[in-house]
């Protein structure tokens, strides 16, 4: 597999604010546009000098138009800088592709899980799949109808699309696993399923379609942190065995995850995460302050 990497040559081309914190960059990046495959991930850096790192998953591309889609949430200091750049700026790095490819056959009936900003990286995946003849149903999940994103490609795309969201805001009341489990239960279950997503929703998919053994993909991109298998901070357990998300995934068998222990990890980045969130905003808001009073 061939990576591309490339200083300052990656303009944002498009800047789409989907929801309250979740922004869409389409960015030109031509070699990368041309090389990647469904569920394969980038990285990202605002600043080659001193800029951390940040792992994005590719959420779209065009190779002919020579640009990729990157969908993403401020939830930390770095994706909170990023949200704050526009249409026409340059991004200080951009490596990629990286990650496992999705393994894409023609099986029959595949359904796609996705929750929250999960949607995006799944899209692609939809699209292979779409693309490899088999009959795709996209479920769709999400707190309230302000939170769902996606639903018009999705829509494009699925043979059947479920909605469904906590509030009952949009499509219906409840969570993604019941349709999931009326769809496992039918006289014709689906071939294999993928869910990306909050790892909660992930684990209760996994839980929801092991009784009637169909094989579930999962996407564990959310623990990346440099993305290269470096730190060790998305360090996993599969079926017992130590795996890196960045190098060894970021898909992998649902049925097989540690998601007690994944879940637990996860949990030690909260504060600092945190801490870093608040800085930035404050150190935003006294730019602002002194930008007016100039």
């Amino acid at each position: 597999m061939r990576i591309y990497w490339g200083f300052g040559m990656y303009t944002i081309l498009e800047k789409r604010q989907l929801s309250a914190d979740v922004f869409y960059f389409k960015v030109e990046a031509p070699d990368i546009a041309r090389n990647r495959k469904a569920g394969q991930f980038v990285l990202v850096q605002l600043d080659i000098e001193y800029g951390e790192r940040v792992p994005l998953t590719i959420a779209d591309a065009n190779a002919e138009e020579g640009w990729i889609a990157l969908v993403f949430q401020a939830v930390g200091a770095t994706t909170l800088k990023l949200s704050r750049k526009n249409q026409g700026d340059k991004l200080g790095a951009v490596l990629g592709p990286l990650g496992n490819p999705t393994h894409i056959e023609k099986k029959g009936t595949v359904v796609c899980v996705g929750g929250g900003i999960g949607v995006a990286p799944l899209h692609p995946i939809v699209q292979a799949h779409k693309a490899a003849g088999n009959k795709v149903i996209v479920i769709m999940g999400a707190r309230n109808k302000d939170l769902l994103i996606f639903e018009d490609e999705m829509r494009a795309l699925a043979d059947e699309l479920y909605i469904m969201t906590d509030d009952g805001s949009a499509g219906t009341k409840g969570l993604v696993t019941e349709p999931l489990k009326q769809i496992c239960e039918s006289q014709c279950p689906p071939a294999e399923v993928v869910a990306i997503g909050p790892p909660i929703m992930m684990k209760f998919c996994a839980l929801t379609t092991k009784p009637f053994n169909v094989p579930t993909t999962v996407s564990l991109n959310t623990i990346m942190i440099d993305g290269t298998g470096m730190c060790g901070g998305c360090r996993v357990s599969i079926g017992g065995e130590t795996k890196f998300v960045c190098v060894d995934g970021p898909e992998f068998d649902g049925h097989l995850v540690d998601w007690d222990n994944m879940m637990m990890r996860m949990k030690s980045f909260k504060d600092r995460e945190a801490e870093d969130l608040h800085k930035c905003r404050m150190e935003a808001q006294a730019d602002a302050i002194a930008k007016g009073a100039k």
